[in-house]
């Protein structure tokens, strides 16, 4: 019979992982550093939000604060910095980095953490394709920090200083899983729910009855694209389906798509970046949607904050992304799993 894993703050279990810690603390310097040297502007971020995001399947954790009348008034840890930078955006801050604290419930495991860190930085007045370029050096001064060629993760490797392949979501449908992936969304966007099931069904994998387009969607990508990105060399995989890329404006003629891309090393995704929507009509819209998606999933939905959308009509075009900072870390120490790249881990809980 084994006995019970050490807890983290054991002086065995923390020895064992102070190398790694470290590590992590010169690569975010190095970050740092790096965004300070591109005149960025570092600004933390409250966490404490009236809406934590709108998402359809990202969960919050909810709090109050209760005022001196004893009037209490709901609140969100955020699970992004995003509303907060926007709102500094249409501020007039031009170049924007925060290194935030971030929660997301109902998410455990080796590639997860209910708390973590996201670096999260906008450009203004820059196309989408230039975070492509800030997501290349970075991964290299990830890497080069941390005194390693390669990432490797669970028997996959990439070259960080290797040139990304980059990859549409229609092509990386096309090559891995045989399906068309336009043919099922029309030329103003909307999504053909039969279409993708007849393609999802040929390509041997399951139908339920009540699974939606995005449904589908999302069971491809997991089952059969991403296991595929990121080995050798990182990989972006970009212009996702419309209405896979809620926060993010179509690509110039062609609304089925949208500017939008992930990161990805050794089938690790990294990082999720969008040339910015500022259009409060559509963005409420796709919000709306989210949030109904939300309601019938999950049973609860978050309010919308008019705040962000009083911002939206100031704030100047825009490109922005958001890197899981423990992922990359994990990849460039060699660890196994984001709990090893990070300080004090959240206590396991019970089922």
């Amino acid at each position: 019979m084994t006995g019970a894993v050490s807890p983290w703050w054991a002086p065995d279990r923390h020895a064992d992982r102070r190398p790694r810690l470290l590590l992590r603390n010169r690569i975010l310097a190095a970050f740092r550093a790096w965004f300070a040297e591109r005149d960025f502007v570092e600004a933390e971020t409250a966490c404490l939000q009236v809406s934590p995001g709108n998402e359809a399947h990202l969960s919050a954790f909810a709090t109050e604060a209760i005022g001196g009348s004893g009037a209490r008034t709901p609140l969100y840890l955020h699970t992004s910095p995003e509303f907060a930078c926007k709102k500094l955006l249409a501020a007039g801050e031009a170049r924007l980095l925060s290194v935030a604290r971030v929660f997301r419930n109902r998410e455990r495991g080796p590639l997860h953490h209910p708390e973590f860190t996201m670096l999260e930085w906008y450009r203004a007045g820059v196309p989408y394709t230039a975070l492509m370029v800030d997501c290349a050096e970075l991964l290299a001064l990830a890497a080069e920090t941390a005194g390693t060629r390669r990432f490797v993760y669970r028997g996959r490797e990439a070259d960080p200083f290797a040139e990304a392949e980059r990859l549409t979501l229609a092509e990386a449908f096309a090559r891995f899983a045989g399906i068309d992936l336009l043919a099922t969304i029309t030329p103003r966007g909307e999504t053909d729910r039969d279409a993708l099931a007849g393609a999802v069904t040929a390509a041997d994998l399951r139908v339920a009855p009540d699974d939606t387009w995005a449904d589908l969607f999302s069971r491809v990508l997991v089952a059969r694209i991403e296991p595929h990105l990121g080995i050798g060399r990182p990989t972006i995989l970009c212009e996702y389906p419309i209405g896979e890329a809620a926060l993010a404006r179509p690509v110039p003629g062609d609304p089925r798509v949208s500017e939008r891309f992930e990161l990805y090393a050794c089938g690790v995704e990294l990082a999720n970046a969008f040339g910015e929507l500022t259009d409060p009509v559509t963005l409420r819209r796709r919000f709306d949607t989210e949030m109904a998606v939300k309601l019938r999933v999950y049973d609860e939905a978050y309010p919308i904050d008019p705040d962000f959308f009083e911002a939206l009509a100031v704030m100047p075009d825009a490109s922005g992304i958001a890197l899981g900072f423990d992922r990359l870390a994990m990849l460039a120490c060699g660890a196994d799993r984001v709990d090893d790249v990070i300080w004090t881990p959240v206590a396991e809980t019970l089922p």
